[in-house]
């Protein structure tokens, strides 16, 4: 990868999906399965629909339309999962599905036309699409997941009351051209 904007986004859909392993580890399976109520999702009926969507968009993303005939969307908010196990290797499976399509990318691809559902994006707007969707959809994860497991959250970010220790070891250092999630 040659320009800072590839090595960004995969950082931060690093981070995002580290929120989402983060938020998953503290779950029980029935936890991830709680739905608040029926016109609602749960943690891991909103994983399977970012399972499906990246399947659907990053595989040969960059020869065919990112909306595949074979994703059956409406089926991604039925959860199907027998156990915790499974979800966690169909999670990994999408963002591998991902990372795969996005590490061997070059600048010179960022202008590239791909479609989904027929509708013409640059490769970079494809990928600002789907951050966006993606970082959407882990902070409702988390949001449900800090509020089934209460006081023993284990913090993603920085603590409650601790923004000035944070502080305090960030300007400890020297500056420097870092990315935000090297420390985490």
């Amino acid at each position: 990868m040659e320009t800072s904007y590839l090595s960004s986004v995969i950082k931060q859909l690093e981070y995002y999906k580290a929120l989402g392993d983060k938020t998953i580890r503290q779950l029980s399976f029935e936890e991830l399965q709680w739905q608040p109520n029926e016109a609602s999702n749960s943690v891991s009926i909103i994983g399977k629909h970012l399972i499906g969507n990246m399947l659907s968009r990053w595989t040969n993303f960059l020869t065919e339309d990112g909306e595949k005939e074979w994703r059956k969307r409406d089926d991604e908010f039925i959860d199907t999962y027998t156990n915790k196990e499974a979800f966690i290797t169909s999670w990994e499976t999408g963002w591998i599905c991902l990372f795969n399509a996005i590490s061997p990318l070059t600048e010179e691809d960022q202008e590239r036309i791909i479609y989904i559902r027929n509708q013409g994006h640059t490769v970079t707007e494809a990928i600002n699409r789907q951050l966006a969707h993606y970082s959407y959809h882990i902070g409702q994860m988390v949001f449900l997941g800090k509020f089934l497991i209460g006081s023993d959250w284990q913090p993603l970010s920085i603590p409650k009351g601790k923004s000035a220790t944070y502080n305090q070891e960030k300007f400890a250092k020297e500056k420097g051209k870092r990315h935000f999630t090297d420390d985490l």
